[in-house]
């Protein structure tokens, strides 16, 4: 199959795609397979520059709402703030000239672990074929075979993400201890400096609280505080004012609801994006747009899936 054929039924009515990525990682990482490796990410680029009109995130808004955006419209975006994304991803984008916008959790900057990561590698290292975590309310897991070991990952990433960020913090550091795998990798996220050069180098800095927070597990003044904290940060590290934002984890209603989507305008920033699937079209809530990736190994299934997903998505206007 030739890999722009599914494209030439995408739909004629203005919509954009925004794709969501966390790492790029230099070589494939069995425990973390839905992150592409330097050579999938290479592919997928050089798919969209061929295919696609790849624009700026806030431009491709304005143009949606104006009624100019070209056809297969799509823009790029990476959230947490891993260092990757300048060494790996930031190289490739410019091989082929496209721009991105990184989304950062500030308060992981310079030497900071996200939870997700030290569980992941914590459990990746783990000895034996069973682990126990249940004194913090963890479970036991299986971790005989690669399967097994990343099935217990996605539960205990699933349990931890919605516990308020000093216990995440403790737990995952109890986790660690458990596990008995030692110190950790502790150069994974960006630096400060990083973060300036990225701006520098045109990609588009967006806030993303400050621990990763998830809204709805938060008083509306923490939440509020997250949003603005991480916010000022990356303002003070790029000399520019932060005028997007990602909800962590993204979910509507569940990871963040209708008084956190009301604090965006409040708090300074043009637009938001989610994680619910789909594609933003003329009347999509600003403060909601959908973000989607798919998740296929060839380029022509990865089209397609892009195009399923061009036909399939709404208009978000979800809380």
């Amino acid at each position: 199959m030739i890999a722009g054929l599914p494209l030439l039924a995408w739909p004629v009515r203005p919509v954009l795609s925004i794709l969501i990525y966390h790492r790029v990682l230099p070589v494939p990482d069995p425990l973390r397979a839905g992150e592409p490796d330097a050579t999938r990410f290479d592919q997928q680029m050089r798919y969209l520059a061929r295919h696609f009109s790849v624009l700026p995130l806030r431009e491709a808004f304005r143009r949606l709402r104006a009624g100019t955006l070209p056809r297969r419209a799509c823009c790029i975006t990476f959230d947490d703030g891993y260092a990757d994304n300048l060494t790996v991803a930031l190289p490739i984008l410019e091989k082929y000239g496209l721009p991105a916008t990184v989304f950062i959790a500030s308060g992981y900057l310079d030497g900071g672990r996200m939870f997700n990561d030290a569980a992941i590698d914590a459990l990746g290292a783990a000895s034996g074929d069973a682990l126990d975590l249940e004194e913090i309310g963890l479970g036991r897991h299986a971790l005989g075979t690669q399967e097994k070991r990343r099935a217990a990952i996605g539960a205990v990433l699933e349990e931890l993400k919605y516990r308020p960020p000093d216990r995440r913090e403790t737990d995952v550091a109890r986790l660690v201890e458990l596990c008995g795998c030692g110190e950790l990798p502790r150069d994974i996220m960006l630096t400060s400096p990083q973060v300036g050069e990225l701006s520098r180098r045109g990609v588009e800095i967006g806030g993303h609280t400050v621990s990763h927070a998830i809204l709805t597990t938060l008083c509306d003044a923490e939440a509020r505080a997250e949003i603005r904290s991480g916010k000022e940060r990356l303002e003070e590290l790029t000399d520019k004012p932060v005028k997007v934002f990602a909800y962590p984890n993204g979910r509507p209603q569940r990871d963040y609801a209708t008084r956190h989507v009301a604090m965006m305008g409040e708090l300074g920033f043009e637009l938001a994006v989610s994680t619910s699937p789909g594609v933003a079209n003329s009347i999509s809530d600003g403060f909601q747009l959908p973000r989607f990736t798919p998740w296929d190994l060839t380029m022509p299934k990865w089209g397609a899936r892009m195009l399923l997903n061009a036909w399939s998505g709404k208009a978000m206007a979800i809380c």
